[in-house]
Parts: C-alpha cells; structure tokens; sequence
C-alpha cells in the first residue's frame, strides 16, 4: 500500500505543473497532474487525494469554482496558486475554503513547506465524530439546515448565516463536547495564512453565540475553555439518528 501523500496539481500551464509533480516525487510525495477543472474532477474521482495545489487562472472551469466545490463537498485541503499580486482573488479564495496560497512565480521549496504545514494542520485536527450526510442537524431546540446554509429556531423562524459563521457552527456540531483550539478552528473553517490573527476567531464565535445563545454574555452552547479555545456543550443530533 502506497502511503505516500497524494498531492493533485491543477495547472493549464505544463510548464509549471510538470516540473512542480516531477519535484514533488523527488521529495516523498505521490503527484498526479490535471489540466483543468474536469481533469481535476475526474481524477479526483477515481483516486484518494490528500491536497490540492491549484491554479486559480484556468479556461473554461476556473479554480475559484473549482475550489468551492471541493469545500462544499470534501474535506480536501486547498492550496490556491495565484498569478495576481493583489489582494482580491487571496481574499475571494480563501473566503471559499482555501486553506492557503502562493503567488507565482513562486520558490517550489517554499510550496513544498506550506504543503507540509497544511497536512501538518490538517491531520493535528481530532477526529470527526458526527456522519456527514444528513441534511439537518438538530441541536438544544435549534435545526442547522446544511443546504440551505441557515439556522431555524424551535419555532420555526430562519435566520441566515453568513459563511464564516456557517462553518464555525458546522465546525462546532461535527466536533460535539470537543475542546477546540482557535487553530484548530481556522483550519476547519477557513485554513491558517501567517497573518491570520487569532482574534478573527474570537469575532466569529461572538457573532454566533448572539444568533444562538439564550445570553450571549452567559453562553451555554459555545463554551470558552481558558488555555484551550472553545467547545460546543450542547447535545447533538443528525437527521435520522436515533435520539
């Protein structure tokens, strides 16, 4: 069995992706290459990917597309290659669930690193405890809908959630009575760039706790542990679960 991380690189470009899977062999990693999106798409299906490294500039299929639907529907770490020096498309991606990105022309040792730190992240992170695929998650009164992407009080009133906070609570009902460290929880929800503060967390979780908390001053379901981060407190169920 081949226990290598599988890395896929999306690139339209040969020249930078042929290189780049060639030097990701010499280092210990399994590479296979895409050209574009529906490439990328197929491979992924018929293979067990560990990372994406992809390009955000590409004809037909862009990557930004591309990366949202691999956080819609897969726990597939991202890292976005980007030709622009602005900020805009950094911001866009990891906005959709890039958990980094390099400008290009970029150092492939310094690719190689930030791959080693996100699998680094990704697999520091605990164990999933709840499935997956049910369409609703029930929790103390309250219905987090997934497709919908809102949260539905006892009495049956919707409240929309912005992305951000949709994923931190994702993040907190997948992870039940779990104590969850602020790092933990940007790679869950958004991935961690260097000059990510972990302040951004702590706005996040208070913008939640005010859209589900009896008292957000008091909370009971998003509990602060001191020296930790936070854990979900509350009792968890997904749709079709026995209680």
């Amino acid at each position: 069995m081949n226990t290598q991380p599988h890395i896929l690189v999306v690139d339209d470009h040969h020249d930078i992706r042929e290189p780049l899977a060639d030097y990701l062999g010499k280092n210990g990693y399994r590479a296979t290459m895409a050209a574009d999106a529906a490439a990328a798409r197929r491979s992924l299906e018929g293979a067990a990917v560990d990372l994406v490294v992809l390009d955000i500039m590409m004809p037909g299929e862009d990557g930004l597309s591309l990366c949202r639907y691999l956080r819609e529907t897969t726990q597939i770490p991202v890292i976005l290659l980007t030709a622009r020096t602005d900020d805009t498309e950094r911001i866009v991606g990891l906005e959709m669930g890039a958990d980094d990105y390099v400008t290009k022309p970029f150092n492939p040792r310094e690719l190689l690193a930030r791959i080693k730190s996100v699998l680094r992240r990704v697999h520091s992170l605990p164990p999933q405890r709840q499935p997956v695929d049910a369409a609703k998650v029930l929790f103390e009164g309250w219905t987090l809908d997934l497709a919908r992407r809102q949260v539905i009080d006892a009495a049956g009133v919707a409240m929309p959630l912005s992305a951000a906070e949709f994923a931190l609570l994702d993040a907190f009902l997948r992870h039940p009575r779990m104590v969850l460290s602020r790092d933990q929880l940007l790679d869950i929800t958004q991935g961690r760039e260097a000059n990510v503060f972990d302040r951004s967390i702590d706005n996040q979780v208070s913008r939640l706790r005010k859209k589900i908390e009896t008292d957000p001053k008091k909370p009971e379901l998003i509990k602060t542990v001191r020296g930790g981060g936070y854990m979900f407190s509350g009792h968890v169920k997904r749709q079709g679960e026995a209680s």
